[in-house]
């Protein structure tokens, strides 16, 4: 079988990942105190991972490192501490990134992998009435945030033995849905991005991917879709498993892909 053949054929949703599949990783997440994110945090530590949060409020930080800590692994013991690392990716500077990549690369010399949970829906309006400030916040921090903290990373993600890098998607990012504005447009941007970024990176011990969580019960979800039955729908917590594939080592060498977490 080529890689091509083995990329066509790889689904993370058919693979059940090891107990153990992100012992001794050093993982970045950002958005990761609510949502989808604190769910990945959770499923993470107790799965071996130490973590990085990379996150805007410190209290809530806190407050999800605090759970951390109350956690087992899956093989009873302990987790690992994660790391608390405030950062406002719509405010953040060249200088706050800069510090980030300088504190993994003193504290570990290695990032094994990154996952771009953090986001912003905006509005649902047309184009011709979308509010231009709001096209500019969630452009910047859907995409252009990403790819700072991407390329700041980069050197610790290419000092690992195997480092995956994982975008989250939506399916308005892979066919254009009218009123979905600058929401759609950047999750286009991001299906682009991973595509440019994984192909570069070929050569190298990073992967690159990008998933679609689909429906689930967030916040994000409730407001796009006020008039939802959020109870229909799935928890974040259950949808955990395709993430810690693409995280782990099931999918060394998977990458350039778009996949769907449902």
């Amino acid at each position: 079988m080529t890689p091509d053949d083995m990329r066509a054929d790889f689904d993370p949703r058919r693979l059940t990942p090891d107990p153990d599949a992100l012992a001794g990783r050093v993982l970045a997440i950002t958005g990761p105190t609510a949502g989808l994110g604190r769910a990945l945090a959770l499923e993470f530590a107790r799965r071996g991972a130490e973590l990085i949060l990379l996150g805007r409020s410190v209290r809530k930080l806190e407050a999800l490192d605090a759970e951390i800590m109350a956690l087992t692994r899956h093989d009873g013991r302990p987790v690992v501490p994660p790391v608390l690392a405030p950062l406002d990716l719509e405010k953040a500077l060249a200088g706050d990134y800069d510090a980030i990549a300088t504190a993994v690369e003193q504290r570990w010399g290695r990032l094994d992998g990154l996952v771009h949970n953090a986001g912003l829906l905006g509005t649902l309006a047309p184009i011709e009435q979308y509010d231009v400030p709001t096209w500019m916040r969630v452009m910047h921090v859907n995409l252009n945030a990403p790819f700072a903290l991407t390329q700041v990373l980069t050197p610790a993600l290419r000092a690992s033995a195997d480092a995956s890098v994982l975008f989250i998607s939506s399916s308005v990012g892979r066919r254009g849905r009218a009123y979905w504005g600058a929401y759609a447009v950047s999750k286009f941007a991001i299906e682009g991005l991973v595509q440019v970024l994984s192909a570069e990176l070929e050569r190298s011990p990073v992967r690159v991917n990008a998933i679609n969580p689909g429906r689930m019960r967030t916040a994000m979800r409730r407001q796009a879709f006020p008039a939802e039955d959020l109870a229909t729908l799935p928890e974040p917590a259950a949808l955990t498993a395709p993430y810690v594939v693409l995280m782990g080592p099931q999918s060394r060498g998977i990458t350039g892909g778009s996949f769907d977490a449902q």
